[in-house]
């Protein structure tokens, strides 16, 4: 019986096998919600093998391939394949800027993310391609650095007049290594499974909110270009049929979309075009060394468009074009050269490196680069390796073509598809936009925020709309750790329209960042809590007074510093402006807005500091102004931006969609938050010290700010969930 079924398992193509074996995984990884036993590390071993004979083929073949050819036959073929390779650029970047198309008209804000402040690394082309230590670039996977020093060691053999032995042992070498790719290709439906399995298991449903466009439109255009414009171009234009190409890549393609990784299937594409290349009839003149030099050009083609921005790496263009359009400062059609010249060289290196730096040059939002991180794991990674495999496929067959001079040049068929597919793009595009704009949208950025709870305590608190007047005179000689002691409750000032430090959540329950700081403070004091909304410039008396003890958190400027005794900063947010969605490409830049006469800036009263006015916003009328709220109301629409905290900000955009954060470049040094505490209280001020001191050492500041700042959930980063409080006393 067994012996039965493994001969009925043999007769099945591999692909096919692959594929089967990967939809098994997904329908079991989706019924499952979590990874089977031993699943993680077979797929993680599996992709390790891949990469392991990876590295070593895209040298070998780069040296034997340039090496074995002669000088005149390097120069003949590389005019041909820059011909050729810029056409099928031409080609797929046309779809990219056709793609936007699809996307509705939806508006959408975020919670603050510390991407939005981060500082993109400046793209360094010459070192990401002058390898000063190849066996550095080697040992630690620097794709471009590898093949540019193989070019050159294929370059350098090239000239060597005997040759033949060296080129010998390398081919030997490079064939030892195939060998070795296809005895793990064996194990693949087991890895492929493994993989379907596991991705299907850890998706998070969650993640897909916001990116349902991006990712769609993305799948159309892949499977546009993959499965019909790129093979449908060779196939009209050269002796392979539509149906041949896609078979013979099919086992490249599966295994690079279920692994996300076009770099691991580089050897199963090399010689599996190498052998296409062979079967085609030979040249009229029956050139047999030309037909070997072909044969050697996917060893060449292949591993070098690993590291070129083109195939699957143009995604990255259209996920610009996404997150303008999704932060609503849209990239216009008459910013498409630019968008090609100063996005297209950034793809030398990673997209992950690449992406920040584009939404930097278009004022998108950097906390976009989550969605992207997101998108990539989920699927679009595996979609930008697919249309890889297809890219470099139909550059080699094509390059291939031409050299052997066997154009086949059908126009009937071209001049079909030159008019059909284009349409037939756009209807796709098109009817996407209508089934976007069918599906019933709902904006959740304000219910997200505003149904947020407490994650760790839950301190009994008395919440007061103003002060009680008559009670707790300040005594003499009673310090305020005694005094909180004495009464039970700690007595905290807190700022009315402070998001997300301190606000209201739907149910009226006073919530926020301070407050659930100040709910452990009281709970290591031992103590309950009466929390009482007063005005900033009641603050100084009402503590003075000791009938505050603190309050919540406060800027730390020198305006603040003089009025106020302020504790060591728990936390920081840096300096941004709210504006206008259309209006963010004139906040961009600190030393336009410092040029400007005609602006108008409102500062809230508590961020609003008189010498930094006065030193830096010597042309611009600025306004101070008592609560942020006043800055979205229409009687006040002549404030061009309002100067405020990037944190404090991004929470007022979740309610004001329509608006959007901006932190000019160059970003400034961030601003200290503090609490403001009882004047003349040297023990309250430094037990406050050591205690903030030892909350930011465990890192629970930290996992209240991603909470509550930053919208993360709570079992995303350190896993607390919140906890009753149950106090028990033992007698001996």
């Amino acid at each position: 019986m067994f012996t039965k079924l493994s001969h009925f398992m043999s007769k099945i193509p591999s692909s096919s096998r692959i594929l089967l074996a990967m939809m098994i995984g997904l329908v079991l990884g989706s019924l499952s919600s979590s990874v089977y036993v031993g699943v993680n590390e077979l797929a993680n071993a599996f992709v390790m093998l891949l990469q392991m004979t990876a590295l070593p083929y895209i040298a070998l073949s780069l040296i034997v391939g340039i090496g074995s050819l002669s000088p005149l036959k390097v120069t003949n073929t590389l005019k041909v394949t820059l011909v050729i390779l810029m056409a099928l650029l031409v080609v797929v970047i046309t779809f990219i800027l056709l793609a936007p198309i699809a996307f509705p008209n939806w508006k959408s804000a975020d919670f603050y993310s510390l991407n939005t402040i981060s500082i993109t690394p400046e793209f360094d082309i010459i070192s990401l391609f002058i390898p000063t230590n190849p066996f550095y670039a080697l040992a630690n996977g620097l794709i471009p650095s590898v093949v540019l020093f193989s070019i050159f060691m294929g370059i350098g053999l090239m000239q060597v007049k005997v040759k033949k032995h060296t080129l010998s042992v390398l081919n030997s070498l490079n064939k030892a290594v195939v060998n070795v790719s296809i005895m793990v290709m064996r194990f693949a439906p087991i890895g492929i499974f493994c993989i379907a399995q596991r991705a299907a298991a850890t998706i998070n449903s969650e993640q897909l909110d916001g990116l349902q466009v991006y990712i769609v439109t993305a799948a159309v255009l892949v499977l546009l270009l993959s499965f019909i414009v790129l093979p449908a171009i060779v196939a009209t234009i050269t002796p392979f049929g539509y149906r041949q190409i896609l078979k013979s890549s099919r086992e490249a393609m599966v295994t690079a979309f279920a692994t996300g990784s076009f770099f691991i299937v580089i050897p199963i594409i090399v010689e599996k075009m190498k052998h296409l290349i062979e079967q085609m009839p030979a040249t009229e003149n029956g050139n047999k060394t030309l037909k070997a030099d072909v044969s050697n050009m996917p060893s060449i083609i292949v591993p070098i468009s690993f590291s070129l921005p083109v195939g699957g790496k143009l995604l990255a263009l259209l996920f610009t074009l996404f997150a303008a359009w999704f932060s609503g400062s849209q990239v216009n059609t008459s910013d498409y050269l630019q968008l090609l010249i100063a996005g297209i060289p950034q793809l030398f290196g990673t997209t992950t490196l690449a992406i920040p730096n584009l939404l930097d040059i278009f004022n998108v939002p950097s906390s976009l680069f989550d969605l992207f991180l997101v998108a990539e794991n989920i699927i679009v990674g595996r979609l930008n390796a697919l249309l890889s495999v297809v890219f470099s496929i139909s550059l080699v067959l094509l390059i291939a073509t031409s050299m052997l001079k066997k154009f086949t040049f059908k126009w009937r068929s071209f001049s079909l598809y030159l008019i059909i597919l284009p349409i037939l793009s756009v209807i796709a595009f098109i009817s996407l936009r209508f089934t976007f704009d069918a599906i019933t949208y709902q904006y959740q950025g304000y219910s997200k925020f505003i149904e947020r709870d407490f994650i760790l305590l839950d301190v009994k608190a008395k919440v007061l709309a103003e002060r009680e007047l008559g009670v707790d005179k300040k005594t003499p000689n009673v310090s305020v750790l005694e005094r909180i002691t004495q009464r039970g409750f700690i007595r905290v000032g807190y700022f009315r329209d402070d998001l997300p430090y301190t606000f209201h959540n739907n149910e009226g329950k006073l919530v926020g960042f301070d407050i659930e700081i100040i709910n452990l403070l009281a709970d290591d004091l031992g103590v309950s809590i009466e929390f009482v909304r007063i005005y900033h410039n009641q603050a100084k008396q009402l503590l003075s007074s000791g009938y505050l003890d603190m309050t919540t958190g406060m800027p730390v400027t020198p305006h603040n510093m003089k009025k106020y005794t302020l504790t060591v900063p728990y936390s920081s947010q840096s300096i941004a402006f709210l504006v206008k969605e259309e209006r963010r490409k004139e906040f961009s830049d600190w030393q336009n807005i410092f040029a400007r006469e005609d602006l108008i800036i409102g500062i809230p009263e508590i961020f609003y500091s008189e010498n930094i006015v006065r030193r830096y916003f010597k042309k611009a009328t600025v306004w101070e102004i008592s609560t942020p709220r006043l800055f979205f109301k229409e009687k006040y629409e002549n404030i061009d931006a309002m100067l405020f905290g990037a944190a404090t900000a991004s929470a007022w955009t979740l309610i004001n969609p329509e608006y959007t954060v901006i932190v000019p470049k160059p970003a400034r040094p961030e601003l200290s938050m503090a609490f403001a505490i009882n004047t003349d209280d040297s023990t309250f001020e430094i037990y406050l010290r050591n205690w903030i001191f030892m909350m930011q050492k465990n890192h629970t500041i930290d996992q209240l700010f991603h909470y509550w700042i930053a919208g993360k959930k709570p079992n995303t980063y350190l896993g607390f969930t919140k906890q009753p409080i149950r106090k028990e006393t033992v007698h001996d």
